[in-house]
């Protein structure tokens, strides 16, 4: 006669509860990454940040171009806006985004 024996279920524990990153480990290791990948995404965050705010430039610009002679705007603001607009689309949205993408990739 033989002894059938049942096998042993090992179900895998931890010797120590899961670790939890402490209060503000996630704003800390944003800020000191060296990943490309997590770089490049807040590059690109950012750059989204800054086409939101060239877009509302935008807006407002031609919210005072609807109709002839509304005043939206005054000159000077006129001028101001559509040389912040440039700006802002230029060099902190069309430049960084090429780079944002190159990291991700």
């Amino acid at each position: 006669m033989t002894a059938v024996e049942q096998p042993v279920s090992v179900v895998p524990e931890r010797p120590f509860p899961a670790r939890s990153g402490a209060k503000g480990s996630f704003v800390y290791k944003m800020v000191t990454t060296t990943d490309h990948k997590t770089l490049g995404i807040m590059y690109l965050v950012a750059c989204f940040v800054f086409f939101l705010i060239g877009g509302l430039m935008a807006l407002l610009m031609r919210a005072e171009l609807a109709h002839p002679g509304m005043q939206f705007l005054s000159t000077e603001q006129f001028n101001q806006l559509f040389t912040m607009h440039g700006t802002v689309m230029l060099l902190m949205y069309a430049t960084p985004i090429v780079i944002g993408f190159a990291n991700v990739v």
